[in-house]
Parts: C-alpha cells; structure tokens; sequence
C-alpha cells in the first residue's frame, strides 16, 4: 500500500545577502523609516556618506553581529550593503514610501514583533546549561535519532499538488518504479521536475520517520507540501549512527530552546490570567471556523486557556512551535 504524507509547506533557505537586506530593512521600519537621527556624532564614529546621510561604525558593527560572524563575509561587503539601503531609502522617502498605509501597518507590526521578543528575553533571559544527566537521558530515550539513526535516499518527482489526480494516484499503486511514473506523466503532459536528496532520521519528522521505518527499499510514496506534491521513492537506507560525544552540543542547544519555549509559554499564561480580553465581534471571529465548533464569546473579561492559544501565540511571537523544537537536533552528523 503506498503511503502518503502530509507536510507543511517548505521553508525556503535565505542567503547572506538577502538575510542582510531583511535584518536592514526592518531596522529602518523600527526607526519609523527615518534616516535622520542625531548629527551630534562621536568624532570618528561616521565610515561613509550617502546624500549626506551619515553611516556609522556601530551600524556596521550591528549587521556584522546579525550575520552572526559568517565565513567569507567581510566588513567591506557589509559597507557596501548599507550603502545601497540608504541609497534606496532615500528614494523611499523622497516618493513618501513611509506614508503608504500598507507600509506603516508593517512598521507597526514589526515594531510589536521587536518589542515582544525583547521583553520576553529581559524576563526570561536564557535557560541555563543543562546538565551531562540530562543530555545523556535525552539521548538514550531518543535511539531513533543517534544510535538507531538511519539515512535515507530518496528519489523524487516533483509536480504541482493540483495535477495529483484520483488517476495519477491510482497509477502509483500498481508502478514498479519511479522512472514509470515519470513516463506516465510525460504521456500526460504533467510537469515535473526530478530531484534526489538525502536525509537522516534528525532531519525528518516524527511522524515521517514511523512511515520509513515500515518501507522496503524501492518502495513509492506522496509527500504533500501545500501547492506541490512530491512522488517519491526509497532508493536506500543507510545506518548513520552517531555517539554521545558527538550528539551533545546539538542536545543542549536543543535542551536549551526548549526550555526557552515553556518559560515564554508560562509567561504568556501568567498574563492571560492576569489580563483584560474583550472579544467584540463574534461574527468576524467565528468566520471560517468548522461547522461544530465552539462559538467564540463576546462577553467581557472572558478567560481563555492559554494552552489553546500556544501555537498561534508561538507564531506571533516569532518562536518556535512544536515541530520545529521536535527537530531541534536535525543536522546531527
């Protein structure tokens, strides 16, 4: 019987250039797109000019901090950067970019994003280091990930979720290969693309992994990832075990993010117990909710469990839910 799986869409993974543009970006949206501060500068804090614009050595100093210290990066490239975003900024601010109704609403919503996650940090701070029994019971209850660990590669078709057809699905279950589902979509002109990646048990989640395990070498199946479908199939598995010794710095980072999780987590609890909620207009709440749920109420003072609200509160917040603290430990090698 093929199996098919259900998956979120996939991230998609920025570059150093792109993660630089966006960390400036909502810098400036934070400044309420001003490029003017105080020209009371400190003698020599000013590294280059643009349109008179001041650019300092603690904006530089800034980005290179955000990029995290990444190989190959150099001070020069980073200058460079910022000297194309006030470039651009000027010319925002010249066509009134900053008061475009869509933009300021994003400011407004970048800046509750930024003070959010700087005041869970002041109370919060960062969990402390856990201890070697904790890393070490991790990783004994966890063999999947480090001593039963195994690496899967898989051959894919990829093709848009709406061409998956009652017929393309039927054909799947009696295929013998993926080159035969290939030549079936060929003669049904479908697009497809071909990719082979692999990927070990850390990478993979929970769900997926109890999946492979009941497969055969060669064996086909469907991962569903919003708008394409990915056919798919077991070309081998590998033993991919890893030691304590390797394993632990990636537990205690992970250790450490949960924790980090359940305390933001007791937190907003604590101030939804203590806090006013209003809901006000039941008709917009309630729209597009299932048929048998719940109404939402519009009565005052209304308490609402926090544990309900964790995955959209995590979201809001920029942290991580469940599935992405469950793969904490991917990358282990």
């Amino acid at each position: 019987m093929r199996t098919t799986i259900e998956m979120p869409a996939a991230l998609t993974t920025a570059t150093p250039g792109t993660r630089l543009l966006c960390s400036a970006l909502i810098a400036l949206a934070v400044l309420g797109l001003s490029a003017c501060g105080s020209k009371e500068k400190a003698p020599g804090q000013a590294i280059a000019k643009v349109n008179g614009d001041e650019i300092t050595v603690h904006q530089l100093n800034e980005e290179l901090q955000r990029l995290g210290g990444q190989q190959g990066v150099t001070n020069k490239q980073v200058l460079e950067a910022l000297v194309d975003r006030q470039l651009i900024l000027g010319e925002a601010l010249k066509e009134k970019t900053d008061r475009d109704p869509a933009v300021m609403q994003a400011v407004e919503r970048a800046k509750a994003q930024i003070y959010v996650q700087a005041y869970l940090q002041k109370k919060i701070g960062n969990s402390a280091k856990p201890s070697k029994t904790d890393v070490d019971s991790f990783f004994e209850k966890n063999p999947d990930l480090f001593t039963q660990r195994k690496q899967y590669d898989l051959k894919e078709l990829v093709i848009e979720t709406k061409n998956f057809s009652p017929e393309l699905s039927a054909m799947m279950d009696t295929a013998k290969s993926l080159d035969e589902v290939a030549a079936w979509l060929e003669a049904k002109n479908i697009q497809f693309s071909r990719a082979q990646i692999s990927r070990t048990s850390t990478d993979l989640p929970a769900e997926m992994i109890k999946s492979l395990k009941g497969m055969q070498k060669g064996q086909l199946f469907t991962i569903k990832e919003g708008g394409r479908s990915l056919l798919v199939s077991l070309h081998e598995i590998k033993d991919a075990a890893v030691t304590a010794a390797v394993a632990a710095p990636q537990i205690e980072q992970f250790l450490i993010s949960k924790k980090n999780k359940e305390a933001s987590e007791a937190e907003l609890a604590r101030l939804r117990t203590t806090g006013k909620i209003e809901y006000l207009n039941a008709e917009i709440i309630n729209k597009g909710q299932p048929a048998d749920a719940a109404p939402a109420s519009v009565a005052s003072n209304v308490a609402v469990a926090p544990a309900a609200n964790a995955v959209a509160a995590n979201k809001l917040e920029n942290k991580p839910d469940d599935a992405v603290i469950n793969r904490g430990v991917a990358g282990l090698k």
